[in-house]
């Protein structure tokens, strides 16, 4: 990978920190009003309208993704015609499942007190109307998600990157807005789905004046598009229907087996969405390079890109999860008052751990996506999928919201085992060797991390707190610089500390 490829790779990354850094603070910074504006009941139903219809999402199959690709590929390769005839077909298969996705909300809606029998009556109608909304504006949004897909293969994650976190800044501004003028759920559905609209009509109007002159004609839609679609998409609608198993249905199950600890769990939930988000946001920058590299038949520098990112990804996982692990009940109890922070530190705590553990294989997934070999690793996803889906329905059975959370650790477990057992030896266009990716990639991370896992507790058992993480974080930098980096990247940041320095010597001077 030269220079130039380099930085486009940081930028679009960058992009997608900045994407995710807007999820992030909706994340954080919304709940602490939602909770103190709304009953719990009516926070745990809002929080299930929102993974109701989060359900629409899952009818895209893959196929933005497989625009980003198609379209990265396509540029590399100067075929334009091909191009045309993956998107038209594309803008005509999601048009066909955005009409589903509609049906599908009214449907949910009109069998919510049939599948939540313990869900308030008092908020019944309101719920309905605003999963009705708030899925119907997602529907719409299948076919516009075209123009993010061109975005992503042109590598201008900062044009989607821009749209997606503003309008989620926005559309919290507005709930907020409304929980303080006395609306309700109804409002807040009606403001979410009002917000989506409007960063699709954004979008189009970007296209329109960035994006690349495609050929739209429904003669253009293929019979063998459609299967060039299908045969890239199947993997990757395996794995979103994995997904689904995994982190579409707990705030379902908790509110099937136990409705009044919906808002406990959900607000535990929303820390870890904040963590997921930013894990996505940067590494789906590799899918557009790894397509690159594929075509350049680049095995070996695809095995150095997958050890040095899942690295980062761990030092990421472990700085966010290690700190909401050791200070579960002060962090919550400060975010969103004592009574969730009472009911949710558990869930919280296993969340977090299945989490680190789950989403460490996110660098491999995404180089697994744009090098096109998603299709040879779909027996795992499924594992990992109806283990959780097992465990969480008899676990959440027996223990409510916390047997939920469990099933998302075992299923996380796993589906991590799959991973290095099974996935690794089928996908041979990256080179690398499974002993090497887990010393370098997982092991020399938790090393570093360890002074948290016990200076920082037993400092808090001896009222050292600030003593201990004091001297628990100067352990882990001094990890991070002796085992954390390898000896190329500590050239490389004492090279820049040492221009940052004599800028700053002639500045003065």
């Amino acid at each position: 990978m030269d220079s130039k490829e380099k930085f486009v790779m940081v930028k679009n990354a960058f992009a997608n920190i900045v994407r995710g850094s807007a999820a992030a603070v909706v994340a954080v910074l919304l709940p602490p009003f939602l909770t103190r504006l709304m009953s719990p009941d009516a926070f745990g139903a809002w929080c299930l309208v929102l993974q109701l219809s989060a359900f629409v999402g899952y009818l895209d199959f893959g196929i933005q993704t497989a625009i980003g690709r198609f379209v990265a590929h396509t540029g590399a390769s100067g075929d334009a015609e091909r191009r045309d005839r993956v998107l038209n077909t594309s803008v005509a298969a999601l048009t066909s499942v955005a009409a589903i996705g509609v049906l599908g909300s009214v449907a949910l809606a009109l069998l919510m007190a049939r599948v939540f029998h313990q869900f308030p009556s008092t908020l019944l109608h309101d719920s309905r109307w605003a999963l009705v909304l708030v899925g119907s504006s997602l529907a719409v949004g299948l076919p516009c998600s075209l123009f993010n897909g061109i975005f992503v293969g042109l590598q201008r994650y900062e044009i989607p990157a821009a749209v997606i976190g503003s309008s989620r800044l926005i559309g919290a501004v507005f709930l907020v807005l409304i929980l303080r003028h006395g609306g309700g759920l109804i409002q807040m559905g009606a403001s979410v789905a009002a917000v989506n609209l409007a960063s699709y009509g954004v979008q189009y109007f970007l296209y329109l004046r960035i994006g690349p002159k495609v050929l739209f004609s429904p003669r253009l839609v293929s019979r063998n598009a459609f299967k060039e679609l299908a045969d890239y998409c199947l993997s990757l609608s395996i794995w979103s229907f994995a997904t689904l198993l995994v982190t579409g249905l707990d705030i379902a199950l908790v509110g099937f087996f136990d409705f009044r600890s919906v808002a406990y769990y959900a607000a535990g939930a929303t820390l870890i969405t904040f963590i997921l988000g930013l894990q996505n946001a940067i590494f789906t920058a590799m899918i557009p390079a790894a397509a690159v590299m594929e075509v350049r038949n680049d095995t070996a520098e695809l095995g150095r890109i997958l050890i040095s990112t899942t690295r980062y990804g761990m030092f990421l996982l472990l700085g966010s999860g290690v700190p909401l692990l050791i200070a579960t009940r002060p962090i919550l109890s400060l975010w969103v008052g004592r009574d969730y922070a009472e009911h949710a530190s558990l869930i919280l705590q296993v969340l977090v751990v299945a989490n680190i553990i789950r989403l460490s294989a996110v660098p491999y997934a995404m180089l697994l996506i744009g090098t096109g070999q998603q299709r040879l690793v779909i027996v795992s996803p499924l594992i990992e999928g109806f283990s959780n889906l097992i465990v969480s329905l008899i676990a959440g059975k027996l223990f409510g919201a916390i047997g939920v959370a469990i099933g998302t650790l075992v299923g996380a477990t796993i589906g991590i085992l799959c991973n290095f057992v099974y996935n690794m030896t089928r996908s041979t266009r990256i080179a690398v060797s499974k002993a090497i990716y887990f010393k370098q990639g997982y092991l020399r991370p938790v090393v570093c991390m360890t002074p948290f896992l016990f200076v920082v507790p037993l400092g808090w058992l001896l009222s050292s707190r600030v003593e201990s993480v004091a001297l628990a974080t100067t352990l882990m930098l001094f990890g991070v610089w002796e085992i954390g980096l390898s000896s190329g990247e500590r050239q490389r940041v004492t090279a820049w500390l040492g221009l940052g320095a004599g800028v700053r010597a002639g500045a003065r001077t």
